[in-house]
């Protein structure tokens, strides 16, 4: 067993390897990992990351690898759902400009359910090649969304590098042209199945590679994705801008992107495969990432170390510790707005319905970061000065 994997369980059909231990895994991500370890099309064994928690199908922060098969939620709703981060030349930025720089960011993102007033320049836009249905269908509606946040946990953050610089880090997915097509998919799967009178349970329909729908979703799902990238690539063009309002020396470099929901074809243990990556970052040897806390906690920038046995994966972010509905109900509004106040953040929390994107609703960002030394080197700490949350 490696140094930071805890536990592997192997009642069922293949191992599930944790790189947590099994008690801090909470019961209904346990019991979705089990469900995919019983697959028949599943490969060699289920990876469980340290952020993990319950998701819809399949636990965030989980890898799985199948043969011949693709299945929708095993990517989820928010195909491409990812990360960038860009180095600023700026050593420190003093409060006055922060809170300028954060106003104009504001004033020229959406977030939340908020969109576009008029549609963005289609040169944002991914050229649409092959048979994209679904994207096709949601195009115009996309050319509004293109460059906005979206809600949840996405944020745009301002912060202080270890390496001496400021950076921005945006995380952010395909809005609603990534929701439809895979809720699409996975309805057309479900049908598929049961046609096929196979009863997949659990939320987990699959498309064999017999079907024409194998591919259609794969190309709508790497269109989803590049449309993300777009979506952040925009967004990180007009907070550049916002920096240049205020501060016009400054200059960019290093401009990072992960995404950590889809499903691709690698490589692995001889084998080549579809690694579904659910809240899960490919962490090959050298290659960069980002893996963020919360808005009161640092994030980091690392590099993979090749980890076959996580499928040269690693963990997303911190993970969530408690549902949105818990936080909002459990946590106290004046202790985690104190604690932010006191390190200095800008931060997003206005009232109770914002606790659920607290810093107390989220795993140790630390204890997450120690239980995947063997998948990841950390590069660059980055403590967070100024919040926009969706």
């Amino acid at each position: 067993m490696h140094p930071n994997q805890k536990a592997t369980i192997a009642t069922e059909k293949l191992p599930i390897k944790l790189w947590l231990k099994e008690e801090q895994i909470d019961e209904g991500a346990l019991e979705q990992a089990r469900n995919l370890a019983n697959l028949p099309f599943a490969f060699k064994h289920i990876a469980i990351m340290p952020d993990t928690h319950q998701g819809y199908g399949m636990p965030i922060g989980a890898i799985l690898a199948t043969q011949g098969v693709i299945i929708p939620n095993a990517v989820g709703v928010d195909i491409g759902c990812g990360m960038c981060s860009l180095r600023t030349n700026l050593h420190a930025i003093d409060s006055t400009d922060l809170k300028e720089i954060i106003k104009l960011i504001r004033e020229t993102i959406p977030v939340g359910f908020e969109r576009h007033k008029t549609p963005q320049d289609s040169a944002w836009m991914p050229k649409i090649t092959g048979q994209l249905p679904i994207v096709e269908q949601e195009y115009d509606n996309a050319l509004y969304q293109v460059g906005t946040l979206g809600s949840g946990n996405h944020f745009i953050e301002i912060q202080q590098g270890s390496d001496g610089y400021i950076w921005i880090m945006i995380h952010s997915g395909s809005r609603n042209i990534g929701f439809t097509v895979a809720n699409h998919y996975n309805e057309v799967a479900k049908k598929l199945n049961k046609a096929a009178g196979e009863d997949v349970a659990n939320d987990l329909a699959y498309l064999p590679e017999s079907s024409k729908y194998f591919e259609l979703y794969k190309n709508e799902m790497n269109y989803c994705l590049e449309f993300a990238l777009a979506n952040r690539t925009l967004m990180m063009e007009r907070a550049k801008a916002a920096f240049t309002e205020v501060l016009p020396e400054v200059e960019f470099a290093d401009f990072i992107n992960k995404p950590h929901n889809f499903a691709a074809e690698e490589q692995h243990f001889g084998e080549m495969v579809i690694v579904h990556r659910k809240g899960a970052t490919r962490a090959r040897q050298g290659e960069w990432g980002m893996i963020p806390g919360s808005q009161g906690t640092r994030s980091f920038l690392v590099t993979g170390k090749g980890e076959a046995q996580s499928f040269e994966s690693c963990a997303h972010g911190a993970g969530r510790i408690m549902s949105r509905a818990q936080a909002r109900k459990k946590l106290d509004l004046k202790e985690e707005v104190k604690a932010l106040k006191d390190r200095g953040i800008l931060h997003a929390i206005r009232s109770r319905k914002d606790l659920d994107e607290a810093p107390g609703s989220y795993k140790d960002i630390d204890e997450v970061m120690r239980n995947q030394t063997d998948l990841v080197d950390v590069q660059i700490e980055l403590q967070p000065l100024a919040v926009v949350k969706g």
